[in-house]
């Protein structure tokens, strides 16, 4: 199975992108599923047929189905699948129980529920393409931050907390040592929670299985806000294939837009220039590219395949991820931010992890266990790379294998930075065990100086 996702500005024509593509891919005799992270009824505005929240042939297109999320709908049912486990707590609590018709669904919820429709569409099995119309690029870039920023919110509030809970479930009737609490199903319920939002980031980050399509229109707003997105989603890990630029005028467009159409041509150069990805376009069509003949009509004129040598067929290119280098005296790690400006990237160290804000974007990395036992130093700007500089740590290393560099095996010269996500931790668990003389070893943040450098 091969994912497609769709993102750019609002407005650039993502939705129309993505159903031509889509449609495309199942002329071509792919399994295809369009599926709507955004509001359906922009993909059916687009394709001018109902799009509802469960898969659907298009008569239309032999092959394709299409689903659009409904937010209140998942939201819904995820409420009545925890709402007896969470019973006996909100009792205790003297809180009454909910309805989900009683409910609306709260700020941040539809980036949650947007990774858990993806990964229930890609565990069916069932299509060969998943075209995904994932909308404005900051709610997809906040979609993909969701399981770690969840997982670290949990981790800071699973000690204190979920003990208290688990307080309050043994002074339930029948419950405490004879059987299992609420808690415990809660407990369960969040670990498989985290568990499939992680397993949903990683097939949006995995270049094997997904490709990324940046969508602009041939203006500067639209290119700047291309080039954050791109930089965005090289700090998430997630492989861009290509991008397209749509809405071009024709040459021939006639003399009253002719300054239009040479200004489009400087910004459609201006965007070859600077992604490093293949770069297609769309023209403007004299009609509106509603509906499947039009859609399938405007795919014809994207190169390649009807549009499909990238994110669909996996012709893109994956970009080079975090890697460790040594040096006579220490060690580099090299972390891919292209197009950041220096200004606009900021570094922390707090204990075991990195703590990356490229802009508005911000990810907290886990160190390799290499350069956990070392001192940041400092970074650097080079070529499109943050390069983190370290040195071992006395205190956290035998003396007699400081040398240059500290001990160095195949392992450790491998390892990369992995995000904070996963399962609930355990509350009990020691992560002190490892701490040295670094301020940030003990939780606190210790500022990372940036120098500038190349682009």
């Amino acid at each position: 199975m091969r994912i497609a996702l769709h993102t750019g500005k609002g407005g650039v024509g993502t939705s129309t992108v993505a159903a031509a593509t889509a449609v495309a891919a199942a002329d071509a005799g792919h399994r295809t599923l369009l599926l709507s992270l955004a509001p359906a009824a922009a993909l059916e505005d687009v394709l001018g047929v109902a799009v509802g929240p469960d898969p659907a042939a298009i008569s239309e297109v032999p092959g394709l189905d299409a689903a659009g999320l409904d937010v209140r709908l998942r939201f819904e049912q995820a409420w009545s699948g925890v709402r007896a486990q969470l019973a006996g707590l909100l009792t205790a609590a003297g809180v009454p129980e909910a309805e989900p018709a009683e409910l609306t669904v709260p700020p941040g919820v539809d980036d949650v529920l947007a990774l858990l429709e993806l990964h229930r569409v890609a565990s069916a099995g069932r299509w060969d393409a998943v075209v995904v119309d994932g909308g404005a690029a900051d709610v997809v870039v906040r979609m993909l931050g969701v399981p770690e920023t969840l997982s670290l919110y949990l981790d800071r509030l699973s000690g204190a907390r979920l003990r208290m809970l688990r307080g309050i479930a043994g002074l339930l009737p029948g419950r405490g040592a004879r059987g299992a609490t609420p808690q415990a199903g809660t407990g369960d319920t969040i670990g498989s929670l985290l568990d499939r939002l992680s397993a949903a980031r990683s097939l949006l980050t995995d270049g094997a299985c997904t490709g990324t399509r940046i969508v602009l229109t041939p203006d500067a707003a639209a290119l700047a806000a291309a080039r954050r997105l791109r930089t965005a989603l090289a700090v998430h890990g997630c492989p861009v294939d290509d991008v397209v630029v749509t809405r071009v005028l024709p040459e021939a467009a006639g003399p009253f837009f002719g300054p239009t159409v040479a200004a489009q041509r400087r910004q459609v150069a201006e965007t070859e220039r600077t992604f490093d990805v293949p770069m297609r376009t769309l023209p403007l069509t004299p009609e509106e590219p509603v509906g499947v003949d039009r859609l399938r009509a405007l795919a014809a004129t994207l190169p390649g395949t009807a549009g499909l040598d990238g994110p669909v067929t996996g012709s893109g290119r994956r970009p080079a991820g975090p890697s460790t280098e040594v040096t006579d005296g220490g060690y580099l790690l090299r972390i891919p931010v292209p197009l950041a400006a220096p200004g606009e990237v900021d570094l922390s160290r707090v204990g075991d992890d990195l703590v990356l804000t490229v802009g508005a974007v911000r990810r907290r990395l886990a160190l390799p266990s290499l350069l956990r036992r070392c001192l940041t130093t400092g970074a650097r700007l080079d070529a499109g790379n943050l390069v983190v500089e370290f040195v071992p740590d006395p205190s956290r290393w035998p003396a007699g294998l400081r040398g240059p560099a500290g001990p160095v095996d195949a392992a450790d010269r491998s390892a990369e930075p992995g995000p904070r996500e996963g399962s609930v931790p355990d509350p009990a668990s020691d992560r002190g065990a490892d701490r040295g003389s670094d301020p940030a070893a003990d939780g606190a943040t210790r500022t990372v100086g940036v120098r500038a450098g190349s682009r």
